[in-house]
C-alpha cells in the first residue's frame, strides 16, 4: 500500500524533518535527505500505523454496532402509561385523583 501525500504537506513535513535533524541531532541534512527519509517513513511505518488506526476504527464501530439497542432504544406503547399517570396524580385544592 502506498501512501500519497499532497505536495503541500510533504513540503511542510520535509521541512519538519530538517528541522527536527537540526535541533536534536546537530545535523544539517539537505532537502533530498529529508526527502528521502520521509518516503522511508511513509514506505516502513507508514503501513503499520495504518493498520493499527483501522484496527481501532473497526473496534470502535464494533463496540458501537453492540451497543445501537441502548443507544437507539425508545420504549413502545407508552401512550397509555401516559394517560394513567395523569389521571393518577391528584388535582390541587380537589383531594381527588
Amino acid at each position: 500500500m502506498e501512501i500519497k501525500l499532497e505536495k503541500d504537506a510533504e513540503k511542510k513535513l520535509v521541512t519538519s524533518i530538517k528541522r527536527y535533524v537540526s535541533e536534536n541531532l546537530d545535523i544539517e541534512i539537505g532537502e533530498l535527505q529529508s526527502s528521502l527519509f520521509l518516503q522511508f517513513c511513509l514506505e516502513e511505518i507508514g503501513p503499520v500505523i495504518y493498520n493499527r488506526a483501522i484496527s481501532d476504527a473497526q473496534t470502535y464501530m464494533q463496540e458501537k454496532a453492540m451497543d445501537i439497542e441502548n443507544t437507539c432504544f425508545a420504549a413502545d406503547s407508552t401512550y397509555w402509561a401516559k394517560q394513567d399517570k395523569k389521571t393518577a396524580q391528584r388535582r390541587p385544592g380537589t383531594g381527588k385523583r
